[in-house]
């Protein structure tokens, strides 16, 4: 069973940072790229589950569904479909609990429901939230991507909430072996290369410019879904999801026929 964060003053700072989000997307239409930093405070980890409401006909979520799924061929950091008709884009941070617990008990179920009958397309976006470490962890999560290994590698870092020396290099280089990584030197080089930080570097900046401001958030179909929710909350997203591309799908072939 899920924990939940049961402090006032906590619970209402995860709603205020959901809110924020909500508020960040309408503010920035498809305009990904605009930096939306504030004073809303440090990023930080969200073990809430606040649920959001939203008008699932609200065209500037399919806008951003658009501008922040990527849908790219081969992306080593997405599972699923490059046409499936929904995407849930994860910002995360590989010292975030709540993240390790997504990874370990609803990703296995949203992969065996959705991602494998075509429905559901997963892109993971790496938001270093706490420091160094982090940082670290996620340019060799890329590294393990350039050598097909991402995922997992990123099942291996979330088996268990890993912090500070634990994420070292040393460590992240046993942690790739685990995960099937052939060439550990090039691993190294890869993830303490230029393009290492820029890709995560690439998806901090999309993060913060959609107002993201903990971790685990995510954009089911371009609505926003944020801290450690339950599997029906996901599930209810990519249905409503699901829905509005099968009805514009319709609209799409009514106008084709003339009628």
């Amino acid at each position: 069973m899920s924990a939940r964060i049961s402090t006032p003053s906590r619970r209402l700072a995860a709603i205020g940072a959901v809110l924020a989000l909500v508020v960040a997307l309408v503010a920035a239409g498809i305009a990904i790229g605009k930096s939306a930093g504030g004073g809303s405070g440090k990023p930080k980890a969200s073990g809430d589950d606040a649920a959001l409401t939203y008008d699932p006909q609200q065209p500037t979520y399919d806008q951003l569904e658009k501008t922040t799924s990527r849908r790219t061929d081969g992306d080593p950091l997405a599972i699923g479909r490059t046409d499936a008709p929904v995407v849930l884009v994860e910002y995360a941070d590989y010292q975030c609990s709540y993240c390790g617990r997504f990874t370990r008990e609803t990703q296995p179920e949203l992969i065996r429901k959705y991602v494998d009958e075509g429905t559901l397309r997963v892109e993971f976006r790496n938001f270093p939230i706490f420091g160094k470490d982090s940082e670290r962890a996620a340019r060799a999560s890329w590294a393990a991507g350039r050598q097909g290994r991402f995922w997992q590698f990123h099942d291996e870092v979330f088996a268990k909430l890993r912090k500070g020396d634990a994420l070292a290099e040393d460590k992240l280089a046993e942690l790739a072996e685990k995960a099937g990584v052939k060439d550990l030197d090039r691993f190294r080089t890869d993830m303490n290369g230029s393009d290492a930080a820029a890709a995560v570097k690439k998806d901090q900046e999309e993060g913060y410019s959609l107002g993201v401001q903990s971790t685990p958030t995510f954009i089911v179909g371009g609505r926003p879904l944020a801290g450690a929710q339950p599997l029906k909350e996901f599930e209810a997203a990519i249905a409503r999801a699901k829905a509005v591309r099968a009805a514009e799908a319709g609209d799409s072939a009514a106008q084709k026929s003339g009628k």
